[in-house]
């Protein structure tokens, strides 16, 4: 099963570039399809392998910093390729 994953990281500390920086670049490394814009990351992938990567990132992104938020969204399918019709 595939699935598309929404992430927006927000570190609420004056040092959160570095740590969003850190976590996309983790994502890119892992072999997961990943797009990216101002405002969110998307993840791309099985739903096992999108779970475990995201599993380990989160929290070693969590254990870095002293708080922050992490808003998650997951659509049960593949939506990497959606362009709109419009």
């Amino acid at each position: 099963m595939n699935i598309s994953v929404e992430l927006t990281f927000s570190p609420l500390q004056n040092d959160f570039e570095e740590h969003i920086i850190n976590f996309i670049k983790k994502l890119r490394s892992s072999g997961l399809t990943i797009l990216e814009n101002p405002l969110s990351t998307q993840v791309y992938g099985s739903y096992d392998d999108v779970m475990a990567v995201l599993q380990k990132e989160i929290k070693l992104a969590f254990e870095l910093m002293d708080k922050g938020l992490l808003y998650m969204k997951i659509v049960k399918s593949d939506r990497s390729t959606y362009e709109p019709h419009f």
